[in-house]
């Protein structure tokens, strides 16, 4: 019985209203719309007018609903009906309806075949209207959702559709023709979504294992029991033999995949991708994952049942991209039509294969699985060089008692950032017996500095100082004493200098005579051609350069980049960054001076630690009122005292400029800060300097002659 809308109901002049009439489709259609319609019939109104009303108000279809049907809006029903205009009834004929836009049929046959194919059931979808369905890309959802908008054009020429739901929001267009060439190529942008097959044992014609099968298993030490309880069977392929690994889904056939004697594998076309022995994880807290199903099957023989496999295999590499979402993780598509299964494991362990696939395959799992909850297995070593591949070979060689072992002893999956003190037992046992090299520092080549302060690999040093004390020359001095005694090669950013002047110091200090002619008063010959020479190519063999080509201002990390390259290609073990107030310091508004020194050293001891290169970062003190003469402080470095917070050495060089104070060759080096106390602690040593070769010696030692 059809009832009447509120708005008609409750209409004074509703008396007026004939009574509503049903006729069949064959009264009133034309011809091309009948061929059809059989399943279909119209309900009109018809108001006690003179007009007719030419509205066709669609019925429900007569077929069974299907998870795919319709659902149209409630306003396509009398709810939008307009009043009826009572004053001129007339009788409803075929002429006026043929004033409506007619189903061109052969279109919308076209149009159901292309849409079928995408998973959408035009069934009970009526064209000029907005239909309901559930989406066949995401099912809608754990709910079923009826999130699909589908409207086809009222000559059902063309189709448009939109999921609402947000992990969703599949959406597409089609014509069923265009230009008179068919558009179904446009389809290909449009991701397909296939309907799962429903398999059965019968459908696929497997059969149950043969004694030759069963010998081949035996051999791989998996017992026919196993093999039973598994549902293991095989089917006929031409003339061999395959091996039929079927996946079961609370009591259901849901997919099957093969092996033959070539070991090629291949799986049911158009199947759910699920574990291989989900069913055995039900309500499991802890969970092995295997590669394969041959594993899986070891694993049960050494009494591990809660153990799935994956059924698609490994991966060559890890993926650079991110975890995709839900529903474009294809290639992990069976991980999530089991997460309920796997949201209640408190423990994973990953028992992939040992080779590179395998342990990607582990990584791309975790990513997913979520790395604390995942444990990783570590396969026996099969002789001096090779390890075991995976459970079933330990199986084999070794028997179950060790695959158990193996399970029971997994470990902890790392998480990047997390560690225990386990993790670095090598490299204490190193460090305890001195073999890493430098545990206590390299020697600065001066013997009243050595007791001060030492140069480790890994280290950030700030140097500081009035301007003009020595800063650049004393480092450039130790930079010599170092490649001497250890062969170290250095990164150089010297913003100060112009190449030409810093290679004549650094070539002064290394041949021990002046670049020129001696001057201010002091005799010494000038280095030969020769000696310049042999000091040019101990300059590149030495020394890289890191420089800005431009008039730009380089920043932090522009340097560290630069010095990634010098350390990787070059061998570099130290950087000099000389001084900070040459570099590009610009920084967010919101973020204070403090705050950026404290974050760009942060960058710079990375950087030194994990490519083992020590750092030297000049900066120069904060204007000094009332200065008297005395080494300023390392509290004085203009900027924030996380210069001396975060450094792990902090030196002052300086120099006496009284002749009445002492010697004015003297240069006072003061260690303010050593955080490693096996390699030095705070003092002040002092150093004789040689203003015609630039070098640094100790007190009352004689100069080195060249």
């Amino acid at each position: 019985m059809l009832r009447f809308p509120w708005h008609i109901t409750n209409n004074p002049r509703r008396h007026l209203l004939r009574k509503l009439s049903l006729f069949s489709s064959n009264m009133l259609l034309p011809k091309p719309f009948l061929r059809t319609s059989s399943s279909s019939f119209f309900t009109l109104l018809t108001p006690s007018s003179s007009s007719p009303v030419k509205r066709l108000v669609p019925s429900l279809s007569s077929k069974p609903f299907s998870k795919n049907n319709s659902f149209p809006l409630k306003t396509n029903g009398f709810s939008s009906l307009p009043y009826p205009n009572l004053s001129s009834p007339a009788p409803v004929c075929s002429e006026d309806l043929e004033e409506r836009p007619l189903v061109d049929m052969r279109s919308l046959e076209i149009l159901k075949r292309k849409l079928k194919q995408l998973g959408i059931d035009l069934a009970a979808c009526v064209p000029g209207h907005e239909n309901r369905l559930i989406c066949p890309s995401c099912n809608g959802g754990d709910s079923e959702e009826i999130s699909l908008s589908l409207f086809i054009s009222q000559d059902g020429s063309s189709a448009s559709w939109l999921c609402f739901r947000a992990k969703c929001g599949w959406k597409g267009h089609t014509k069923a023709f265009a230009d008179a060439k068919s558009s179904f190529e446009s389809l290909s942008q449009v991701s397909k979504v296939k309907v799962k097959r429903h398999i059965t044992v019968e459908s696929l014609q497997l059969e149950p294992l043969c004694d030759q099968v069963i010998g081949y298993f035996a051999e791989r030490m998996i017992s026919a029991e196993t093999l039973k309880r598994n549902a293991v069977m095989q089917k006929k392929v031409g003339n061999e033999i395959a091996i039929a690994f079927t996946y079961w889904h609370k009591g259901d056939l849901v997919n099957c995949k093969y092996r033959d004697i070539t070991k090629r594998f291949w799986q049911e076309k158009d199947t759910k991708r699920i574990f291989y022995g989900l069913d055995d994880i039900d309500n499991a807290s802890d969970i092995i994952i295997v590669e394969g199903e041959m594993d899986k099957l070891a694993m049960e023989e050494a009494g591990f049942r809660n153990c799935v496999s994956v059924p698609d295999g490994a991966p060559p590499s890890v993926s650079e991209k991110e975890v995709p979402a839900e529903e474009q993780d294809t290639k992990y598509q069976y991980l999530w039509n089991c997460k309920e299964y796997l949201k209640k494991a408190s423990r994973i362990i990953l028992a992939t294969d040992g080779d590179i696939p395998g342990q990607a395959l582990a990584e791309e799992l975790a990513r997913r699985l979520g790395r604390e909850r995942c444990w990783r297995v570590r396969w026996p070593k099969k002789n001096d060089v090779d390890y075991f591949k995976d459970a079933n070979e330990v199986l084999m060689y070794l028997g179950p008692s060790v695959l158990k072992d193996v399970i029971e002893n997994a470990e902890l999956y790392p998480i990047r950032g997390l560690f225990n003190f386990r993790d670095f037992f090598d490299e204490i046992d190193k460090y305890y017996h001195r073999t890493l090299g430098y545990e206590f520092g390299v020697s600065t080549g001066w013997r009243a500095l050595d007791e001060l302060y030492n140069v480790v690999p890994g280290e950030l040093t700030i140097v500081t100082g009035v301007p003009n004390s020595g800063k650049s020359e004393w480092i450039d001095a130790l930079l010599c004493n170092l490649n001497e005694s250890v062969g170290w090669k250095f990164a150089l950013c010297s913003m100060e200098n112009k190449v030409r002047d810093h290679a004549r110091k650094l070539l002064e200090k290394y041949v021990r005579k002046p670049f020129f002619d001696a001057s201010c008063g002091t005799s010494g010959q000038r280095m030969s051609v020769e000696e310049l020479e042999e000091g040019k190519k101990w300059l590149s063999d030495t020394f890289y350069l890191i420089r800005c080509e431009d008039d730009s201002l380089p920043n932090v990390k522009w340097v560290l980049d630069l010095a990634r390259a010098a350390v990787l290609r070059h061998g570099v073990r130290g950087l000099v960054i000389d001084p900070y107030n040459e570099l590009d310091h610009q920084r967010p508004v919101s973020q204070t001076e403090t705050e950026y020194v404290s974050q760009m050293l942060t960058l710079i001891k990375r950087f030194a630690q994990h490519h083992s290169c020590h750092v030297w970062f000049v900066a120069h003190p904060r204007q000094l009122h009332h200065w008297i003469g005395s080494p300023p402080n390392l509290y004085d470095i203009s900027g924030s005292a996380h210069f001396i917070n975060k450094c792990d050495n902090g030196i002052v060089v300086h120099r006496n400029r009284n002749p009445e104070a002492g010697p004015v060759d003297q240069v006072q080096v003061c260690v303010r800060k050593v955080r490693n106390k096996i390699v030095g602690t705070i003092g002040d040593a002092f150093l004789s300097y040689d203003r015609v070769t630039g070098v640094y010696m100790d007190i009352n030692e004689p100069q080195k002659k060249p």
